[in-house]
Formats: C-alpha cells, sequence, structure tokens
C-alpha cells in the first residue's frame, strides 16, 4: 500500500475548503446570521407569523451552513493532530484511522462543494415535491409509491425536515400523486435535478402470469417561495372544491369535509391538500403551492420566450431521465449524466447521493 503524504493530503484539503468558503462568502455569512439572530430576538416578532417562521427558517438554514463550514475546518485541524501522532509514536492503527479520516473528509468538502454550484434564482429555497403515476397501470401506481419511499428516505438520511402535503392512492396498490414539502437548505437546488420522468422495469407483482412490465412515474419539482415572492391571484380565477380527507387506517382528518382543492381556471393548474386537521390550514397550504407554481410557470414562459427569440427551442431536460432495471438485471442508470449504480435496491432505500451530485455538476456544464 502506497504512503500517504499527510502534509500534502491535508494542505490539499484546506486549500478547497478555502476555495468553498470564497464562494459561500463566510463573512457575509456571519453577518446575515447576526442579523437574523437580531431579528429573532425582536419581542414583536411573532405580531407576524408568517415572517416569523420566515425569519427563524432563514438563520436556522443560513447557522447550519456555517456549522458545516466550520465542523470540516475542525475535523481537518483534528486529522494533522492524529497524523502526527502516528508519526511520532509510528503506529500503524492511528495512521490508519488518519487515512480514513482524509478520505472521509474529502468526501464530506466535495458534498460541500455542490452547494457552490447552485447559483439559480431559487435554488437556496425549500422544495415541493409532487410526484404522479404515468403509463403502467397498478405497477405506475406502485412504483409512484416507491418513488415517494425512495424520497423520504433520503431526505431523512439527510435529516432534513419533510413533510407529507397531499396523497392521493390509487385503488388496488400504490398511489395516484403525491406532494410533500422539504425543508432544507438549497432542498430545491439539490432536488430540482430530480424532475422529469423516471421509468421502472421489472417483473410485474401484480400479473399472474410473471410478465415483465416497464411503468413510469412524473416527479415535479418547484422552489417554495417567500410571501414577498408571490403573486397576485384574481379569486375569480379561482375554483375551490371541500372534500372528505381519504387514506388509509382511519385518520382524524378523514372525519371532516377539511381537504381542500384548488383549481386555478386560467391555467389548469390544480392543487390539492388535505393531511391538515382544518379546512383553513389546508387551504392555506394549496394557496402557497399554487402561487409558487404559477410564479415558476411565469419564469419558464419568459425564459421560453427568450430562448424562442434566440433561435435556441431545445429542451435541456429530456422526458426520460432515469431508468430503474429490476430485472433481468439490476441496475440504475441516469440518462443525462450516464451516472449508475449496481444495486438498485440500495438506490430505492434512499442511497441517491451519487445520482444528485452527478445531476447537478451536469447542469452546471449544461
Amino acid at each position: 500500500m502506497a504512503e500517504t503524504d499527510f502534509p500534502a493530503e491535508l494542505a490539499e484539503l484546506r486549500d478547497t475548503l478555502r476555495r468553498i468558503t470564497d464562494v459561500i462568502d463566510v463573512e457575509a455569512l456571519r453577518a446575515e446570521i447576526t442579523d437574523l439572530e437580531q431579528q429573532a430576538a425582536d419581542p414583536n416578532l411573532w405580531d407576524d407569523q408568517d415572517n416569523a417562521q420566515k425569519v427563524n427558517s432563514q438563520l436556522s438554514h443560513k447557522q447550519a451552513q456555517l456549522d458545516r463550514v466550520n465542523n470540516l475546518a475542525s475535523r481537518i485541524d483534528d486529522a494533522e493532530v492524529m497524523a502526527e501522532m502516528a508519526a511520532e509514536e509510528n503506529d500503524d492503527d492511528v495512521r490508519a484511522e488518519a487515512v480514513d479520516e482524509l478520505g472521509s473528509i474529502r468526501k464530506a468538502l466535495e458534498s460541500l462543494e455542490i452547494v457552490t454550484l447552485m447559483s439559480g434564482e431559487y435554488d437556496e429555497h425549500d422544495a415541493v415535491v409532487t410526484i404522479r403515476s404515468g403509463a403502467g397501470g397498478i405497477d405506475a401506481a406502485d412504483f409512484a409509491e416507491m418513488l415517494q419511499r425512495m424520497y423520504l428516505r433520503w431526505a431523512e438520511r439527510r435529516e432534513w425536515d419533510v413533510k407529507v402535503l397531499d396523497t392521493s392512492y390509487a385503488e388496488e396498490a400504490g398511489i395516484k400523486s403525491t406532494t410533500f414539502e422539504v425543508k432544507a437548505p438549497y432542498a430545491f437546488g439539490t432536488m430540482s435535478v430530480e424532475a422529469g420522468t423516471h421509468r421502472l422495469v421489472r417483473i410485474s407483482p401484480f400479473d399472474n402470469q410473471g410478465r415483465r412490465q416497464t411503468s413510469f412515474a412524473a416527479v415535479e419539482v418547484i422552489p417554495l417561495l417567500e410571501g414577498t415572492e408571490s403573486i397576485d391571484i384574481d379569486e375569480n380565477d379561482l375554483k375551490i372544491d371541500v372534500f372528505r380527507s381519504s387514506g388509509p387506517g382511519g385518520q382524524s382528518v378523514n372525519t371532516t369535509d377539511s381537504a381542500v382543492r384548488i383549481t386555478h381556471l386560467p391555467t389548469g393548474i390544480v392543487v390539492s391538500m388535505q393531511n391538515e386537521k382544518s379546512q383553513i390550514q389546508n387551504r392555506a397550504a394549496a394557496m402557497r403551492v399554487l402561487e409558487s407554481r404559477l410564479l415558476l410557470l411565469k419564469k419558464e414562459q419568459e425564459a421560453a420566450e427568450k430562448k424562442e427569440l434566440a433561435g435556441d427551442i431545445k429542451a435541456s431536460w429530456g422526458d426520460q431521465i432515469r431508468s430503474y432495471v429490476l430485472h433481468p438485471y439490476q441496475m440504475v442508470k441516469d440518462l443525462r449524466t450516464n451516472h449508475e449504480a449496481g444495486n438498485a435496491q440500495s438506490v430505492l432505500d434512499g442511497d441517491l447521493d451519487g445520482f444528485i451530485e452527478s445531476g447537478i455538476r451536469w447542469r452546471q456544464g449544461e
């Protein structure tokens, strides 16, 4: 085994961290945190609950980002001490531990570096993810539920806050659609590379003849926008329906007409919410998502017009972005980046970091 050049490795890690902190602008980040802490300490802050939640959310996100940088700096210092101990005592066990820690730090820096590649207008925002079953009947509904489980497990590994807003269950198995909110720094910038059509190939557990089935599910990711960024919506453009929430288990939400469906008539956009206990809460959540979708639609239309004027009408994202093959072999492959994994079950259990990070780097290159 080649001897590790600890001074060179440590110098490289410190240089990488320095480049990352230059992009993040740690001093500006500290100043923002100080300002947000002052706002959070204002005794009148909660007079405006929406603003209070916004301030506390921003403070939590930015403090977590600063903590992540500081933690990596401390780990590099500790690794240097460990390497010096190994050299002084000629201890192979400590040396091996130092080598492992250097590798772990390198991976953490690569993950943090991904943040520096997210400079889109809404990348820092929380995300709202909607999954819809597509072609493939029962298998597609089952696949949509598999994708929901995959993303929830992935977010859980990262200790990100996730709240399921609405789920429409299919009659036999799986789900027709689900919408959930992900609250974390750069949640939208991170998850937006998952938007598109996903394909599953497997032996159908719902086919008595055991035939291979191909099914599809669509993933939509939009940024959750703050109130100051929302757009005016004419109440006359809305059709609002209330109904009894549905789902397994007989939850308390099923006992009243608390679920809300809002249809924006000019665009045909439909948003349903049913996971809150009150109609007022579900309506507020639905309006927040509707506003985000309408503003994003407006931005997309403006971008499309600019591309058309420039003579570039090529879409930057294909319809089908990823294939999950469970038969006759196991493989998950991203069709944009060519990143692939042979353990499909591990990916479906939430091991998505490699796909998402390669997607972000691919997007930056595009």
